[in-house]
């Protein structure tokens, strides 16, 4: 169940009310969420194959600034070059799909199509950094090109939080 402090939170991350929130799939050192889990589809039973969304704007911030230096496609170069790493990133696809099959059976909807794209461009292209480092912070050691980007990153978090913590919500000590 969704702490609704931490709903609020995510709302002020995000600047808009949140899709198919589920649960906090990590917080950020400051305590608030920095990944959600979402369900697999909407309310309105639309697909929704993003299972872990970076909320925390400080985050993306330094994620966009990181894809602007051209790290994707030194990704794509090696994931098309190196076998072993090719390898582990279609593991992480897996890996993904399968949590997000998981979520669609706890919740008793249909699974997305085998097929459905997972994130990132896994498990052929790299597209995205912050659904990949959005999967690796929830799902630490599970994504290696997730893994790299957050290896990185600044430490976002370190002149406070993204957001003012609402009431009720988690604090640097529950982290």
């Amino acid at each position: 169940m969704m702490d609704p402090a931490d709903a609020v939170a995510v709302e002020r991350q995000l600047g808009r009310p949140p899709r198919g929130l589920r649960a906090v799939a990590h917080r950020c050192p400051c305590g608030l969420p920095d990944v959600v889990e979402t369900a697999p589809r909407l309310p309105d039973g639309s697909p929704f194959p993003t299972l872990y969304y970076l909320t925390c704007p400080k985050a993306a911030s330094a994620i966009g600034t990181l894809e602007s230096t051209g790290m994707m496609a030194e990704m794509r170069e090696r994931l098309a070059a190196d076998q072993a790493l090719a390898e582990a990133y279609a593991a992480a696809h897996d890996d993904y799909v399968a949590r997000r099959d998981h979520a669609a059976e706890e919740l008793g909807i249909e699974p997305l199509p085998r097929g459905t794209q997972s994130a990132g461009g896994m498990p052929d292209r790299v597209k995205c950094l912050h659904a990949l480092v959005g999967h690796e912070l929830a799902a630490p050691g599970s994504n290696p090109l997730g893994r790299q980007a957050l290896d990185a990153l600044p430490d976002w978090w370190k002149d406070g939080p993204c957001v003012p913590h609402a009431a009720g919500g988690a604090t640097e000590e529950d982290a």
